[in-house]
């Protein structure tokens, strides 16, 4: 098969580097890329927003199956032009993928076919939203409407933190993803994150992890894309995954066919397992990011295999098998991020650092100047590893953080704290 795989962070490295090992392909092409990736596909510079372009490039070379890696894309529609091109594609149309674009569309969507999510409001101007917060109470939290990067959510432990996330919204802050704000009651319990691997009809679990969203060690600090991750995640019990799949997953699939949007690709359920049982919290549309990265180092089947499946509609013919084993990642970020990250650092010690056993390098955030591979974003680098245990992947994806060399990067040192307290209980 030639596929065509759309993105350049960590988690598209990930995939090429799952779908590069697949006996199916051929050829590996990824739109824009990065240099991780560059190692397993031939980069190529298309303007991923240029639709048109995506599918006269996925013409000229028989692309069999397009894979889509990051929510804007398909927010944006793509998966619609390819599929109107006759083109195969991974990912929702853009009708299903609201469940990501729009955050009020998602708590509608559970109101009307009773999906366990807390309580909320919508709103499009400030003094309604001031009024709703000062109403309920703190703590609350107060999220951009539309797509922001990870960036747009605060959870508010007081009221002037929840009034002045509102202010940040109406004044664009996020841009138009700001222009409507949701206000949602605060869950409490630990969080988890479950993948399901869907093809409109059927809904196969694909994995559970756990995401460190706070930029500072013991989670703390601002809200960022992610700053590493586990899988799996022990809160997610099988009675667990069987409750999520029958409360939360199968309800929102019937809704989601039912409203005219039957939903293709990855759904991404953000849970918070209270002691009620497992809560939305959101909805994504795509592989997690970090997330991603632990999922593809433990799945032992053709990735390739059960991606083209879920495009073809089969999903009830394939199983999926996973390791045992546990997997963890570590971002390393420029220095400066989430608020500025300072690109243009030297990187050094990468290569070395990949030859340690069981463990795998995504790059995030990486370009490639006078020859030197230079930090170009964000989160950078993800440092992953496997072990028999999640103290021995820590211990692993740390040995490999410190072999780096790059003093402009920093990173937490406490990923996957609760496993390991879990561990060593």
């Amino acid at each position: 098969m030639k596929v065509l795989l759309i993105g350049s962070g960590g988690r598209e490295h990930a995939l090429a580097w799952k779908i590069a090992a697949s006996p199916m392909l051929d050829t590996l092409y990824c739109a824009p890329g990065n240099p991780g990736i560059a190692d397993v596909a031939t980069c190529v510079p298309l303007e991923v927003s240029d639709h048109a372009a995506v599918v006269a490039f996925a013409k000229e070379k028989g692309i069999d199956l397009v894979v889509v890696g990051p929510e804007a894309p398909l927010v944006a529609g793509i998966a619609d032009d390819l599929r109107a091109a006759g083109i195969k594609v991974f990912g929702p149309s853009k009708a299903a993928a609201q469940l990501e674009g729009s955050k009020g569309f998602t708590k509608d969507l559970c109101a009307r076919f009773d999906i366990p999510t807390g309580a909320y409001g919508r709103f499009n101007n400030a003094p309604k939203a001031k009024a709703y917060i000062r109403e309920m109470g703190a703590p609350i939290v107060v999220k951009a409407d539309g797509l922001a990067a990870g960036k747009g959510v605060v959870v508010a432990m007081t009221l002037d933190e929840a009034l002045d996330a509102v202010d940040a919204c109406f004044e664009g802050v996020f841009g138009q993803a700001g222009a409507e704000v949701v206000v949602e009651e605060y869950l409490d319990g630990e969080e988890a994150s479950f993948f399901c691997l869907c093809d409109g009809k059927t809904a196969l679990a694909f994995g559970t992890a756990q995401d460190h969203k706070r930029v500072g060690d013991g989670d703390t600090g601002a809200n960022t894309g992610g700053m590493g991750a586990y899988s799996p995640a022990p809160v997610m019990t099988p009675e667990m995954i069987e409750r999520t799949m029958r409360e939360l997953i199968e309800p929102t699939m019937r809704g989601m066919a039912e409203i005219g949007a039957p939903f293709s690709g990855i759904l991404f359920a953000g849970l918070m397992i209270t002691k009620d049982g497992p809560k939305l919290i959101e909805y994504n549309t795509r592989f997690g990011d970090p997330e991603c990265q632990v999922l593809m180092m433990r799945l032992k089947d053709d990735l390739l295999l059960l991606l083209n499946a879920a495009a073809d509609g089969m999903l009830n013919q394939v199983s999926i098998r996973w390791s045992e084993d546990p997997a963890l990642t570590v971002v390393i970020a420029a220095k400066g991020y989430p608020a500025a990250p300072e690109k243009g650092s030297v990187i050094k010690g990468v290569d070395e650092a990949t030859k340690l056993p069981d463990v795998q390098i995504f790059h995030a955030g990486t370009a490639v100047k006078d020859g030197e591979l230079v930090a170009n974003g964000g989160r950078v680098l993800n440092v992953t590893a496997t072990g028999k245990t999640v103290v021995e992947a820590q211990e692993q994806a740390y040995a490999a953080v410190k072999a780096i060399d790059w003093p402009g990067g920093f990173y937490r040192s406490d990923i996957g704290w609760r496993a390991v307290e879990r561990e060593k209980a």
